[in-house]
């Protein structure tokens, strides 16, 4: 079984105190079953509200003063849950990407909690959760173009051995790592603070799990929780 080994800079916990997230390492096998992903986010933006799930406010507000936390702008830059929420409650909907990514994305949009994919093939050395100094360099498209920025100092970032794959801590991801189904070794990351209950944390990874499972039977998955507190 692949094996990654995420760790959390003891930094963040003066920034996130109780932060927690659940890894899930998958050996990807043939899709059988590509409609899943679309038909989990075509549920997800059906069922979306404010107000659903009974902690989804808290929790994103509880994002937004941890990013206010290291300079972040969360009404520019909101986090990942918040974005697609908003925009699935101005759309009322979210066109489909990909199997994988859709299944992900209607994790987050049901649960209000920031969902990350990743090719872990692409990774170099393993994930981790940090502090950047500023120096760091992050790939992203402009222009259509593929195009190397650098971090803010101070600004909390998912990176490898060669640089960050995840601004913002779950803002925005590169373009390195970037997930879709074609993956053979994939990495998921869900994160939580305490304003979302732990059982819920456990039902959305479990929830991804059932819809890895049913869209590519045969995939080997593996979970495990991430915490510093």
């Amino acid at each position: 079984m692949l094996t990654v080994r995420p760790s959390i800079d003891p930094a963040i916990t003066a920034i996130a105190p109780q932060f927690r997230a659940l890894s899930i390492v998958v050996e990807a096998a043939p899709i059988a079953n590509a409609a899943i992903g679309q038909e989990a986010l075509r549920a997800a933006c059906l069922a979306v509200s404010p107000e659903t799930p009974a902690w989804a406010e808290a929790h994103l507000a509880a994002w937004s003063e941890v990013f206010k936390s290291f300079g972040a702008k969360p009404k520019r830059t909101p986090c990942s849950a918040e974005a697609l929420r908003k925009r699935v409650l101005r759309d009322g909907t979210m066109p489909a990407i990909d199997p994988v990514v859709d299944l992900y994305n209607a994790i987050s949009i049901k649960y209000a909690i920031p969902v990350g994919g990743e090719n872990i093939a692409a990774y170099k050395g393993e994930p981790r959760l940090t502090v950047a100094e500023g120096t760091e360099l992050f790939d992203t498209v402009k222009e259509g173009e593929v195009v190397d920025e650098s971090v803010d100092p101070g600004e909390v970032i998912w990176r490898d051995d060669k640089g960050v794959t995840c601004r913002r801590w779950n803002w925005r991801q590169g373009v390195r790592t970037r997930l879709d189904s074609t993956a053979s070794q994939m990495w998921f990351i869900l994160e939580s603070l305490p304003a979302m209950p732990e059982e819920a944390l456990y039902a959305a990874g479990d929830e991804l799990i059932e819809g890895l499972q049913r869209m590519m039977p045969g995939a080997k998955i593996e979970k495990q929780l991430l915490s510093i507190a």
